[in-house]
């Protein structure tokens, strides 16, 4: 990841004081490959992994779709510190299908000389599925943060990415909403011939204008992006079927709109509280789940 290459990190450069950029457990690794085995389930069949990032194994949990293979991204090394470089790429090949998360939620520590940097490669070939659904990022006060999801997809495939972030721990001490220095996020999308699709790009600082203004998050302290790419049929269904809504009572809001060129949805939510925006990035990864692979979605475990 060449972050000196993005202008809004300039001034979160400097090399660490403790362990510099670069040093063992501060580089993590992580490329998972999931392929149809000789009876169509669908495995994983290539693993990779450098610490602190940790997969063990494949599970299968899942009752509405049981041969989907469920893969849970783990970290030895507690938060993302000051000049961590993080990497995942996954790969889900011709007609193979998983669900990946993380075994917590992200939290992201106080950094005072450099950032906390992750660089994410989706690459899905025809008829590929994947959803994927880590837990929240939480960023703590003065973090620095910048992450690049490249996306790689064939027409008829199917990738639902979602990313929560939160304000801050807000309920620590006094509260720490919105404290962190930066949050700059980056998703882009094209086809395997190199055709783009979309490039979408928040870049938050909210030592230089609040986030909590009209127009931005209002009074919200949880915000939720998922991305659903899949063919137009299935996109228009999926549009169809979810609803937009502001809920003062509930203090929860969500709308959907188009990507462009075809190519899919958009689904934001925002909330007070982070479980509320949980459920309703799971109902609709169920509604995209119905629509492109026909299979129900079940509750999640009460643990989570």
């Amino acid at each position: 990841m060449n972050i000196a290459a993005a202008k809004e990190m300039a001034p979160y450069l400097a090399e660490p004081t403790a362990m510099p950029v670069g040093s063992p457990g501060k580089t993590g690794y992580l490329r998972l490959g999931f392929e149809l085995d000789d009876e169509g389930r669908s495995i994983l069949r290539d693993l990779e992994r450098r610490t602190p990032l940790i997969v063990q194994q494949e599970l299968y949990f899942d009752e509405g779709m049981p041969e989907m293979p469920c893969v849970y991204i783990l970290s030895s090394g507690g938060p993302n510190v000051d000049g961590d470089r993080y990497e995942q790429r996954f790969t889900v090949r011709e007609g193979a299908f998983a669900h990946v998360s993380t075994g917590a939620a992200t939290k992201l520590a106080e950094m005072r000389c450099n950032c906390s940097g992750l660089r994410q490669h989706f690459e899905l070939e025809a008829g590929a599925y994947l959803e994927y659904l880590p837990e929240p990022t939480i960023p703590c006060r003065h973090t620095r943060f910048i992450a690049d999801t490249t996306i790689r997809i064939d027409p008829t495939a199917t990738l639902f990415y979602a990313e929560i972030y939160m304000s801050g721990r807000k309920y620590y001490d006094r509260g720490e909403k919105f404290a962190y220095d930066i949050l700059s996020v980056t998703t882009r999308a094209a086809r395997p011939d190199g055709e783009r699709l979309f490039r979408e790009k928040f870049v938050i600082r909210p030592g230089r204008r609040s986030p909590e203004t009209l127009g931005v998050m209002n009074g919200y302290d949880v915000f939720a992006n998922a991305i659903v790419l899949t063919p137009p049929a299935e996109a228009e269904r999926i549009y169809d079927r979810t609803e937009a809504f502001v809920d003062d009572r509930r203090r929860l809001a969500a709308g959907i709109t188009r990507l462009p060129n075809g190519c899919g949805v958009l689904y934001k939510a925002l909330g007070a509280e982070t479980d509320p925006v949980k459920r309703l990035v799971r109902s609709f990864c169920a509604t995209v789940r119905e629509e492109v692979k026909r299979r129900p979605m079940p509750d999640e475990f009460p643990w989570r």
